[in-house]
């Protein structure tokens, strides 16, 4: 008699499937190419109203390098407020911004644990910087707003080795994007602003051969042979005005001009940008 309760597996055995990496000798042989130009940036798409019970919300896609043995950045962003506080609340004269950032367990390479880990919180206090210079806050006195950003999938190369300071150029390229998604979940929410904010990254990488130093719009490591510095911006076009500005790397510090344009290409980099934002809001009111 055969037990109704219990999940019973195949009559003939099963291979579990097995999948080969590719020759680490070809890998390392493999030149580090950029296909695009310094100053054009990858294909962007953008649409919003995808979470009918959010206040807003928005989802953000980024094409994979043209490698193609990366895995592009797809962030799904969601806004639930302004909704009011708690009577025990202290009085606030504006509003309270509350942003969280969590990749999902299998956005990396690594998987990532169900609690926010550094990176994750460093990631929400830089989007809470930038978009609170783009909130009109006295709008709404004794007012919250949650803000949550899920990457579903990172910015990162699969093949590529997890080499020192690598990650943080793609966690630079990720909260750009999370910058980028999130003005537009507050624009479909109807939140005030002054401006649509938008996120932009700039890099100094290694030459080609025997040239020297160069600057970039849109870095990513599996394009370059080493990226020596680089800078995220969010940056509100209209008012020519930087919410938040990081910025890492081995820069000599007397080279002011260095530092001028490198955020002079963040900036670029935020304006193609706001320019996907517009577009999509555009198409939403029509």
């Amino acid at each position: 008699m055969t037990d109704r309760r219990r999940i019973n597996g195949p009559i003939g055995g099963t291979i579990p499937p097995v999948f080969i990496d590719e020759d680490e000798t070809i890998q390392k042989g493999a030149a580090k190419v950029r296909t695009r130009p310094p100053q054009a940036a990858r294909k962007m798409y953008l649409q919003t109203g995808v979470t009918p019970s959010a206040s807003g919300s928005a989802y953000l896609e980024i094409e994979t390098a043209a490698r193609g043995t990366g895995s592009g950045l797809k962030l799904s962003c969601t806004v639930h407020g302004p909704r009011a506080l708690p009577r025990s609340t202290p009085f606030a004269p504006h509003i309270i911004l509350s942003t969280h950032v969590k990749y999902a367990p299998f956005a990396t390479r690594e998987r990532r644990g169900y609690l926010r880990d550094a990176i994750e919180r460093d990631l929400g206090t830089h989007l809470e910087t930038a978009l609170r210079g783009a909130i009109i806050a006295d709008r709404w006195p004794k007012s919250g707003v949650d803000i949550i950003v899920s990457i579903i999938e990172g910015d990162q190369d699969r093949e590529t080795s997890k080499a020192e300071g690598e990650e943080i150029w793609d966690t630079m390229n990720t909260l750009s994007g999370c910058i980028t998604v999130a003005s537009a979940a507050l624009a479909d929410a109807g939140i005030d602003c002054v401006d649509t904010v938008a996120g932009g990254v700039a890099a100094l990488v290694t030459g080609q051969g025997e040239a020297g130093p160069s600057t970039v719009v849109d870095p990513v490591p599996s394009e370059h042979e080493k990226i020596l510095a680089a800078c995220c911006v969010a940056y509100l076009p209209t008012r020519d005005e930087i919410t938040n500005l990081w910025l890492k790397g081995d820069i000599p510090a007397s080279d002011a001009e260095l530092y001028t344009s490198l955020v002079d290409r963040g900036i670029s980099a935020c304006k193609n940008a706001n320019k996907v934002v517009v577009d999509c809001l555009g198409e939403t009111i029509r």
